[in-house]
């Protein structure tokens, strides 16, 4: 603490990201990366940009890649705001459609980045709890004072919520924003991308981090009406025109061009993750069906922090959460299946004790 501080720096809790290891051995599943590499494309694209342009500023408004995930969904690039990952994606949102007396909604069990942004822009919450088997309850997300968000899948439940259970609070809100943070979507049913043309009170935010192997490029985008984007667009200029670099403008339209290489490593793990569901259960741990890249899994033999300690100490990162209704369970993100298998073998071990 420092008496130059802003005395709101003092009150803030910032966000605590999955613990990063620089250790080769260690099998990391803690963070919800994507097991595989970029597609080689994208390693291409980069390597030739960083030869010529770094020399070159990039472009401030990125309508070349705009354009390119406005085609991949059917939108036109004005309704296609990229930023530097959607964490900033999300804050820029927070600043651009929240504001302070109103209180917006999100649920008890969410993204723990959405309370740091409340109390940092000094928002009013409304905590919304989600039901006893951790679904999201649609109803009370209707009428909110000032908006609403929450993740779809959600995280770190990675319940998905159906596309008309959104309308319904699409319909009921339609005087406030309602953010759907679609970090993991790829790995569910379908994004609500495709109600953007018939609500204009929707934004979906997105990332590459996951389905796409680019956490380290750094590239996140807000889908939605014009007018939301224009806003969106307005804040990030206040703030720094070039929030996103010329690799990660290269890259990130090169993923989005190699289709086949993304449905591979998707499906991929999509079948992955089934597996060690069916596995973990076979173990007796209760898992929620998950849509996303990660499980939520209770271990019945041995508590959840004891594993969680015990599988560190053998190599194994994964999240363990202390907190009200997550004290009993873990969340493993989804490795190659030789990552999951070797973990699986690693649990056998400590439980057989």
């Amino acid at each position: 603490m420092s008496k130059f501080w802003n005395p709101l720096i003092e009150e803030l809790e910032p966000y605590i990201p999955g613990e990063q290891l620089d250790d080769p051995s260690i099998i990391k599943l803690n963070t919800n990366e994507n097991p595989f590499p970029p597609s080689p494309k994208v390693l291409t694209a980069i390597e030739e940009e960083a030869k010529t342009k770094l020399q070159l500023y990039p472009s401030p408004s990125v309508d070349e890649l705009r354009k390119e995930i406005g085609s991949y969904y059917g939108l036109e690039k004005e309704q296609v705001f990229i930023g530097n990952g959607s964490d900033e994606v999300l804050a820029l949102s927070f600043m651009t459609f929240f504001e302070p007396g109103k209180a917006i909604k999100y649920p008890d069990i969410t993204y723990s980045f959405y309370p740091v942004y409340a109390k940092l822009y000094q928002l009013d919450v409304e905590e919304v709890a989600l039901a006893d088997d951790f679904t999201i309850p649609v109803q009370s997300f209707f009428h909110s004072e000032g908006g609403v968000i929450f993740p779809n899948p959600n995280a770190p439940t990675s319940l998905y919520l159906e596309l008309e259970s959104i309308e319904e609070i699409l319909k009921n809100n339609r005087d406030q924003v309602v953010i759907i943070d679609e970090a993991y979507v790829d790995f569910a049913k379908s994004s609500a991308a495709s109600l953007i043309d018939s609500y204009p009170n929707l934004l979906v935010v997105q990332t590459l981090s996951k389905s796409r192997s680019l956490a380290g490029l750094r590239v996140g985008m807000a889908l939605g009406h014009p007018d939301l984007i224009e806003g969106l667009t307005r804040v990030k200029d206040s703030f720094n025109s070039y929030t996103i670099d010329r690799l990660a403008i290269v890259g990130a339209m090169e993923a989005f061009r190699d289709t086949a290489y993304f449905e591979n490593t998707r499906q991929e793990i999509i079948a992955t993750r089934e597996y060690f569901r069916q596995e973990l259960e076979k173990r007796d741990f209760y898992v929620l069906p998950s849509q996303a890249n990660f499980v939520l899994a209770s271990p019945v033999n041995i508590a959840a922090e004891s594993l969680f300690t015990e599988l560190k100490q053998a190599g194994f990162l994964i999240r363990y959460f202390n907190k009200p209704r997550l004290e009993s369970y873990l969340r493993i993100s989804i490795g190659t299946k030789e990552q999951m298998t070797k973990l699986l073998d690693a649990i056998d071990r400590i439980t057989e004790k």
